[in-house]
């Protein structure tokens, strides 16, 4: 009798948690996701720790560093805009409040809030060495979010913490704001280490996956990744934590070498063209990267289409 009490009570627990889930999928591999908690909750929320953490982070003072940070940060913000728009994901577009943040501190970290709030460490910079690589770890973190991880690490979260409560107040009414405030601050993971959320095998392996696509997009050749993660592989000492939580280091490096035919479809390397002058000047001085983001710098505003094959 216990044991059909207890089956009964199971499955309570499970029709309710579904009865209140929404139902999402992963791009790329077209995994279904139960997701109980809404965008706005989830933007809301993550918005709320970014802005806390900015207030106490000290920005980077090396202006070419930042720079870099936020021309990268830009090119994969444009990957990204045109990978939702032409995969049939245009409604969520609007959810994206990019901006992209280099602070001073030596750990090896970096992190994008759903929303698109990106901070890079300084540490890190030494571990990428150039752009190329960079973008390989900002595309893997903005993939996350575009593939609603935090969402899902949150209801998860719900579902161990409240169970059958989920009905009862859990995330409606006064309290439902100080819930899942307490629940998302170990899961979203401010300030912590890169990849140090605790995210699921699977959901490093979609965020590898789709991350890539999003380097090469932006105009960054995928193949790099493999020597950044060989040298993460290699980094030793309590600063290099990224890989805590992640996929074996050579378990990772054999699924990117596997998934990289595919990113390198979307890859078309950015192309110099020479600034018109009234007078002769060498080019090597005054040529510009043309690339398919607005930037925010300045008049000089080019641009390139992407071709994206819709193909999973």
């Amino acid at each position: 009798m216990k044991k059909v009490r207890h089956f009964f009570a199971v499955l309570t627990v499970a029709m309710l948690t579904a009865s209140c889930g929404t139902s999402s999928t992963v791009p790329i591999t077209g995994r279904k996701q139960n997701i109980l908690v809404s965008d706005e909750q989830v933007l809301s929320l993550s918005n709320q720790q970014y802005q806390e953490y900015m207030k106490q982070a000290k920005a980077s003072q090396d202006a070419t560093s930042t720079a870099m940070v936020k021309r990268c940060g830009e090119r994969l913000a444009s990957a990204v805009v045109s990978y939702l728009q032409q995969n049939g994901l245009a409604v969520e577009v609007s959810q994206y409040k990019w901006e992209f943040n280099l602070v001073q501190d030596k750990s090896v970290n970096a992190f994008c809030m759903p929303g698109g709030k990106i901070v890079v460490y300084e540490g890190l910079l030494p571990v990428t060495k150039d752009e190329s690589s960079l973008a390989i770890v900002l595309g893997h973190e903005i993939a996350h979010a575009v593939a609603k991880h935090s969402a899902e690490r949150l209801s998860n979260e719900v579902r161990k913490q409240y169970g059958a409560q989920i009905i009862g107040g859990v995330l409606q009414g006064a309290g439902a704001s100080a819930n899942l405030q307490n629940i998302s601050s170990a899961v979203f993971g401010i300030g912590t280490t890169l990849g140090g959320a605790a995210y699921s095998r699977k959901q490093e392996n979609e965020a590898d996956r789709l991350g890539l696509i999003f380097a090469a997009m932006a105009g960054y050749n995928p193949e790099v990744a493999v020597s950044f993660w060989q040298r993460m592989a290699s980094a030793t000492g309590s600063t290099y934590t990224i890989l805590s939580d992640h996929p074996s280091d050579e378990s990772r490096i054999k699924n990117i070498q596997g998934w990289l035919p595919e990113a390198k479809q979307y890859y078309k390397p950015t192309t110099t063209t020479k600034s018109s002058t009234s007078s002769k000047t060498k080019s090597s001085s005054s040529s510009t990267t043309s690339t398919s983001y607005k930037s925010s710098s300045g008049s000089k505003t080019t641009t390139r289409t992407l071709k994206i094959s819709s193909k999973k």
